[in-house]
């Protein structure tokens, strides 16, 4: 399993941990655990829930077209930025550790 650990942008320090099964969404993450992640949308439409991976990027499911349109709209780079509502936790244990993005 892997753990999820969210920090707020203020402190830089977890606020939230997770532990996330094979295939979770962050978004479902975000809502059970209640972290620190800004929402106004659910289909990758807005990018209010850009987050910054600062840790773990390989445990999570690579981007759909979807989602890369919308980074390329912020000129997001989906190796360190990614949307909650789009990205899925992959099969393995290790540890994520993302932030809302500052930017």
């Amino acid at each position: 399993m892997t753990l999820v650990l969210f920090e707020s942008t203020e402190s830089g320090v977890p606020t939230v941990e997770a532990n996330a099964p094979e295939g979770a969404a962050l978004v479902d993450l975000c809502d059970e655990h209640h972290a620190p992640v800004p929402f106004s949308c659910r289909s990758a439409v807005c990018g209010t829930c850009r987050i910054d991976v600062l840790e773990g990027a390989d445990l999570l499911e690579p981007p759909l077209d979807e989602e890369l349109d919308i980074l390329d709209s912020f000129a997001d780079d989906p190796a360190c930025r990614r949307l909650a509502c789009q990205a899925r936790v992959r099969a393995g244990t290790g540890r994520v550790r993302v932030r809302p993005a500052r930017g």
